[in-house]
């Protein structure tokens, strides 16, 4: 088994190149047209990443998140939500790493088969870096206006919260 596993990707690429290979494509010369697309992408990405990635250090290092996730406890204790996972309902919307190193540290204060632990684990895998990723593929294909994208992607990480609680008190 754990040899299909590893030539899973090796399987994946030989079946593209044949497909282009049977359908006449010059796959090496599209490969390479791709290559010089993706620098000029990364490129053009950089400067909204880069502002997305110094927004989320100055909001992260001036404590304001703190103040924030102070006042919001009593509210989402009446929810249901475990006061210990509001750093990382916060954080997961802003930052990837953020956010796994507040779930590592709730899994090695709480442990990973606590509610508090479980709860942060479904949270962990059903929601988004929401910012980030608008960020980069709005900004990728030059879109400044991003209309209601963001209120949807907010509405559905609350949503996953949301189930992330209940689903785990159901089924644990």
């Amino acid at each position: 088994m754990n040899y299909i596993i590893k030539s899973i990707i090796p399987i994946i690429i030989v079946s593209i190149v044949t497909y282009g290979i049977i359908k006449k494509v010059k796959v090496y010369d599209c490969f390479v047209e791709g290559a010089k697309e993706g620098i000029f992408i990364c490129i053009k990405i950089f400067p909204y990443l880069l502002a997305m990635l110094l927004a989320v250090g100055v909001f992260r290092e001036s404590k304001a998140l703190d103040y924030f996730i102070g006042f919001i406890k009593p509210i989402v204790n009446f929810i249901g939500v475990p006061a210990e996972v509001v750093p990382l309902v916060f954080i997961k919307p802003l930052s990837g790493s953020g956010a796994l190193g507040v779930f590592s540290e709730i899994l090695s204060n709480f442990g990973t088969d606590s509610y508090i632990g479980r709860v942060a684990s479904v949270i962990m895998g059903s929601t988004e870096t929401i910012f980030y990723t608008l960020t980069v593929y709005f900004g990728a294909v030059g879109i400044k206006k991003i209309r209601h994208a963001l209120w949807a992607a907010i509405m559905a990480d609350l949503v996953s919260v949301i189930m992330a609680v209940t689903v785990v008190k159901i089924m644990f």
